[in-house]
């Protein structure tokens, strides 16, 4: 068996009676902000909240009775341990997950939701094989691999069907690459309908796996990654011929602008990607220079981001900007101190959000102390501003860097 573009058009036309057809949109905003014509194929929007299910449900579909009665197995950084139970549950068979012990407790409450039972195990996709060979050897269950397997990449290749038909004219698909069954379907169909289209690859800097596989080049991948879903030591040996021959070219994006892809996407887009999800939008603001002039496709492949680690990215991108300000003040320790800079901070319109007295802990006079007031604020000139007023009224003020501001 081989991954065709017969197949993947086979397999389109039972997956669009069975799962979402994923809206493909129009990113003005990111337009806007970027110069790039872009639409996203949001698969953050399907089942479970990522293209898994397609690959999934293509496989499993495809078991004989014997092996949904024994049940199947995967390992998972999440997505696909919840494609693999979403579908376990409704065809009524039994589904153990090995998962990395990282992986967000959110990913992993989800697949447990599904019914299936959840095994965590090591730090990675890899250390998770040895557990995955155990319960197979034991239990007569059947893998379904993530990416490694015919049916799972074939699925996958549905994806730029719908793009292409909603978006015929494309230059170019940008897809994250993490063990390559989704840029592997994807690059087999597209090139197909358009031999002329150029497929991108994104990869962590951190995990550059498939690059290395292709250079031959010993792996260097490891670290913690915003985008744990595409952290992938060794792509698929199925996928990386197929990735080498049709892929026109792989890019590496950083931890910043994965993160900044996140918080961009939610405010110029109202769309929530989680890491993996987002890298696309992270190529295109690391290296904007390569899609000028371009229309381009990217897929957004999953949506489930831990809510912890959501909001902690959204607040750093406040203070990043300027919207949030952390300032360190100087007072005198006698009444109605603390009431004058709360004064000085509202005469400037800036709302308090937090506000941490200090006594003990810090090297001034006994009749003084410090404050540390966290303010939201229009933007860096508001920040000013309230700086401005607070040196005014005769307070030394530094930021969170230790920046002496004081006039």
């Amino acid at each position: 068996m081989s991954v065709t573009p017969e197949n993947i058009r086979e397999a389109h036309g039972d997956i669009k009676r069975n799962l979402i057809r994923t809206p493909m949109v129009r990113a003005y905003a990111l337009r806007n902000l970027t110069g790039i014509d872009v639409s996203l194929k949001l698969e953050n929007m399907q089942h479970t909240s990522s293209f898994k299910v397609r690959g999934a449900y293509n496989r499993m579909k495809k078991l004989s009775a014997i092996e949904r009665k024994n049940g199947v197995v995967t390992l998972s950084a999440g997505n696909h341990g919840q494609a693999v139970a979403y579908h376990a549950k409704k065809l009524g068979i039994p589904a153990v997950i090995v998962m990395p012990e990282q992986t967000p407790f959110s990913k992993i409450n989800r697949t447990k939701a599904w019914g299936a039972e959840i095994l965590l195990e090591g730090r990675s996709l890899s250390e998770c094989e040895c557990t995955v060979a155990r319960i197979i050897a034991e239990r007569d269950m059947t893998l379904i691999h993530p990416y490694n397997d015919f049916d799972v990449i074939t699925g996958q290749g549905s994806i730029a069907i719908e793009m292409l038909e909603d978006v015929p004219d494309l230059d170019t698909i940008i897809v994250p690459i993490g063990g390559g069954g989704l840029i592997a379907g994807i690059a087999t169909i597209a090139k197909d309908i358009n031999p002329n289209i150029k497929i991108i690859g994104v990869e962590s800097q951190l995990w550059p796996s498939m690059t290395e596989m292709i250079a031959d080049a010993s792996s260097t991948s490891g670290g913690d990654t915003l985008a744990e879903g595409i952290a992938v030591k060794y792509p698929g040996d199925l996928t990386k011929p197929i990735v080498e021959a049709l892929v026109d070219e792989i890019v590496l994006v950083d931890e910043d602008h994965i993160e900044r892809a996140i918080s961009t996407l939610i405010e110029t887009q109202r769309i929530v990607a989680e890491g993996a999800g987002a890298t696309g939008i992270a190529a295109l603001l690391q290296h904007s220079q390569k899609f000028n002039n371009q229309k381009c496709g990217v897929v957004i492949c999953g949506g489930n981001i831990d809510i912890r680690v959501l909001t902690a990215i959204m607040t750093r991108s406040m203070a990043k900007d300027g919207r949030l300000a952390r300032l360190h003040i100087h007072i005198k320790d006698e009444p109605g101190a603390l009431a004058s800079v709360c004064a000085a901070i509202s005469e400037c319109n800036a709302n308090i959000v937090e506000i941490f007295h200090q006594r003990v802990f810090h090297d001034v006079p006994v009749k003084n102390t410090t404050i540390d007031v966290i303010i939201e604020t229009k933007g860096s000139e508001h920040v000013e501003e309230v700086i401005a007023t607070l040196n005014k009224r005769g307070y030394s003020v530094r930021d969170i860097e230790d920046k002496d501001l004081t006039e």
